[in-house]
């Protein structure tokens, strides 16, 4: 039994300095609206030090940008078109990504269409991190080069771009239609499925 008074007293040994660390490591991840609004992106990378305006770039947590079939020529082809300007996390994309491909493959299989992810990660997001608690101020330096750190990256769509393009035949439209009504669901602002009829030669 002293062994285990012994090793919550340790447990409960940590500086106040270590205690605002671990709180801020463990923060959860920001919501989507903190970065929504389009910024001017000052997130140049360059192999010139002098010219990088960021010194680092996050990897992108998108696996891959088309699935299905793409060798194949379909009939039809369905957009999800953004109604407003806007900035996507790749997290997001990628959640949309897998929701929507899950039931394209499950249902129709990977030989009967072909969905593609368009716009690309290209803008870093950055975050100014600030200590909260009682006698955070001594550990937070405020505005004082509140420039931020990269943390990850973005999309940063425009109204009428579209995010996703899915090409089927004409007997798998409404299977289309669910998964990018689907994908809309994960992703911030609103959508409208746009479709098309491709002329075959």
């Amino acid at each position: 039994m002293a062994n285990v008074g012994v090793y919550s007293q340790s447990l409960h040994s940590e500086t106040f300095k270590n205690s605002i660390k671990s709180h801020h490591n463990m923060a959860r991840l920001r919501k989507s609206v903190s970065y929504r609004r389009i910024e001017r992106p000052y997130t140049r990378i360059s192999k010139y030090k002098e010219q990088s305006f960021v010194r680092a770039n996050p990897n992108s947590r998108i696996v891959g940008f088309e699935t299905g079939t793409p060798q194949k020529t379909y009939k039809y082809t369905l957009k999800l078109v953004s109604k407003t300007d806007l900035q996507i996390r790749d997290n997001a994309l990628e959640s949309a990504k897998q929701t929507s491909n899950k039931l394209l493959e499950t249902t129709l299989g990977t030989t009967n269409y072909h969905m593609k992810l368009k716009p690309y990660p290209h803008h870093i997001l950055r975050e100014n991190p600030i200590a909260a608690g009682a006698g955070a101020d001594r550990f937070s330096t405020g505005m004082q080069k509140s420039f931020g750190k990269p943390h990850g990256n973005a999309a940063q769509v425009r109204k009428g771009t579209t995010v996703f393009q899915v090409s089927v035949n004409k007997e798998n439209i409404d299977t289309a239609k669910t998964a990018l009504t689907r994908a809309s669901k994960k992703l911030p602002n609103s959508y409208l499925i746009q479709i098309t009829e491709n002329k075959l030669k």
